[in-house]
């Protein structure tokens, strides 16, 4: 009867956490129960979370994967998830100091806000796509840790013009004629405009990936730039914040991002990621405000389009 009844107790307890969870997500569904603890788990599940495709431009499924499953996971472990993969092509990352890129972009909610941050790329072109179209908002996320407000990278929802997914348009690499359906079937559109699979940011927008904390530095200029003296920019140089993370500036890229432009974007995802942020553009105002805060404490994908 004694073990009956911790059998009863422990049956109980289970569907009361399930029930918790359920009304802090605001969904009836039941997530399972993911034991995950490295970004290579992360990356076992990559069949689970891309069914219909490959994941060209597809993070938004990463995002909402790991946001599903928050409560499972402390706030350290659920930061270190979202290392795991490449916000722009989607591919997967293993993060390291020399795939973490520090970028200060506009905060979707105006004012002429800013925010600087670190994003872990699988290759230098996303630096520019990044500071073409992607933006910064914010989200509470319940963790086993207790809720927190966690700043994420955020795209227009492509599905408010759904009919653009089947504009035909050139990739640069192979000279063929392609659309968004074709390359990236992950980008799926359901009733009422909405993006299949998404997790919306507190204004709106799809969540791509974290936007992780960075400190202001106090050579920090008006525009979110670094100023490195009269040091022409240096692609892969290595820079150190006071507080000991390695990183690549944005700062670095910018004439290499614009060579990449006047070669018609060939190389990174190409013309892929572009096309479906290009759809609905988030139209805020820029300026030079910058909101500062401190950063928190073998199978690499690539950038390239993928095929699986």
């Amino acid at each position: 009867i004694f073990f009956r009844l911790l059998f009863f107790m422990a049956v109980y307890l289970a569907l009361l956490l399930v029930a918790v969870f359920s009304l802090a997500t605001g969904s009836t569904d039941t997530v399972p129960y993911w034991r995950g603890q490295t970004v290579r788990h992360l990356h076992q599940e990559y069949y689970n979370i891309f069914r219909h495709g490959n994941r060209n431009a597809a993070s938004h499924l990463w995002s909402t994967f790991l946001l599903d499953r928050s409560m499972q996971m402390t706030q350290a472990r659920l930061e270190y998830m979202f290392t795991g993969y490449c916000a722009v092509s989607g591919s997967p990352v293993n993060p390291h100091d020399y795939n973490r890129y520090r970028l200060t972009l506009p905060l979707v909610s105006g004012g002429g806000k800013r925010r600087t941050g670190y994003m872990h790329y699988c290759c230098w072109p996303c630096v520019c796509d990044t500071q073409d179209f992607i933006r910064v908002d914010t989200k509470t996320v319940s963790t086993s840790d207790g809720e927190r407000q966690y700043h994420f990278a955020v795209l227009g929802n492509p599905c408010q013009n759904p009919d653009d997914l089947d504009r035909p348009f050139l990739q640069p690499f192979d000279r063929r004629w392609t659309s968004i359906r074709q390359s990236a079937p992950e980008v799926r559109c359901g009733d009422n405009h909405t993006l299949i699979g998404a997790t919306l940011s507190d204004h709106g927008y799809p969540i791509i990936a974290m936007f992780f904390d960075a400190e202001q530095l106090e050579d920090e200029v008006a525009d979110g730039a670094v100023s490195n003296g009269n040091a022409a920019p240096t692609p892969g140089r290595i820079s150190v914040s006071p507080s000991g993370v390695k990183y690549q500036d944005e700062t670095e890229w910018g004439p290499m991002c614009t060579d990449r432009a006047n070669n018609g974007y060939n190389s990174g995802m190409g013309e892929i990621f572009r096309k479906v942020a290009a759809i609905t553009e988030i139209d805020i105002p820029t300026a030079p405000a910058i909101e500062s805060n401190l950063a928190p404490p073998n199978t690499e994908g690539t950038c390239e389009a993928g095929e699986m």
